[in-house]
């Protein structure tokens, strides 16, 4: 099981990232801040003390090694978190949910691997802790009944999952967890609003987001510009933190209005609904009607 992402050179620091600007988020930070929504980050940890997540973390759990703290030893885990909830002041960068509490769940190793009984684990030990949204930067190409037991039972118990579609450029199928259909599943766009090559699809997704150098913390206190379809999920858990933060909805509700609100990028097509881009205003206009 594996996670891809390429590094690219950043010009220069920027407090948002564009993907932050581009789904709108700065326009409701009057609103929602995705203040007390808690968030499950199953990756690879977190820089624990990286001074733009510092504030924004609370427990988590190491499932490799359950005696050590879920420090983030690959970087893309910091990268997830950022994009998330990193609330960088005065240099560095504000994420999608700037108030939202992140728990970092180490399920997978440096090289960005795990085995899915980690993943099972990670899911469980989410719901145990009662979590709003679970972020699930990840993929796997082979279904397992057991994980999607445990997506499933988040599910039934009012739990928000978030994947990714995956990152093999792939036109009609998506990994596993995105796959299934109580998950938020994920494509890339790139800045230009189209669907980034690499992005796998399929018939199964439910919203487009930022996933193309988006640019967001990483190790030792650093930043650094990743792309991948992990990177759109992250803009997509923080959206809706926003929106959970303004009235509880159950994940069906989230979907739905996640799904009525974005028009669909190809609108020359016939068929009867295609996904679309993710805007934070729009999704929250949507989770207000019945």
């Amino acid at each position: 099981m594996t996670k891809r992402a390429s590094i690219l050179s950043h010009s220069h620091m920027r407090t948002f990232p564009w993907g932050v600007d581009q789904i709108g988020a700065p326009e409701i930070w009057s609103k929602t801040l995705g203040q007390n929504i808690h968030i499950g980050v199953v990756d690879t940890g977190i820089d624990l003390k990286h001074p733009d997540l510092r504030n924004s973390i609370s427990s988590g759990i190491n499932l490799l090694n359950r005696r050590l703290l879920p420090q983030d030893d690959n970087r893309h885990g910091t990268h997830i978190a950022g994009t998330i909830a990193a609330t960088g002041r005065y240099s560095g960068i504000i994420g999608v949910a700037p108030k939202a509490i992140i728990h970092p769940i180490k399920a997978f190793d440096h090289n960005g691997s795990a085995y899915v009984s980690d993943i099972i684990a990670a899911i469980d030990w989410c719901v145990q802790n009662d979590l709003d949204i679970i972020n699930m930067s990840f993929g796997m190409k082979t279904y397992n009944p057991n994980l999607e037991q445990a997506v499933l039972n988040a599910y039934y118990r009012g739990k928000v999952i978030v994947a990714s579609s995956g990152n093999d450029g792939k036109k009609k199928s998506i990994d596993y967890p995105a796959r299934f259909s109580q998950v938020v599943s994920v494509v890339a766009i790139t800045r230009l609003g189209k669907i980034a090559p690499f992005s796998n699809r399929g018939v199964e997704i439910d919203i487009y987001a930022p996933g193309e150098r988006v640019y967001s913390a990483c190790l030792g206190g650093k930043y650094n510009e990743l792309s991948g379809t992990s990177i759109a999920t992250a803009n997509v858990s923080g959206v809706i933190a926003l929106i959970l933060s303004l009235r509880a909805m159950s994940p069906q509700q989230i979907k739905s209005a996640l799904r009525r609100s974005a028009p669909s990028l190809n609108r020359h097509s016939n068929a009867r609904w295609q996904p679309g881009q993710l805007n934070a205003q729009r999704t929250i206009h949507a989770a207000r009607q019945p």
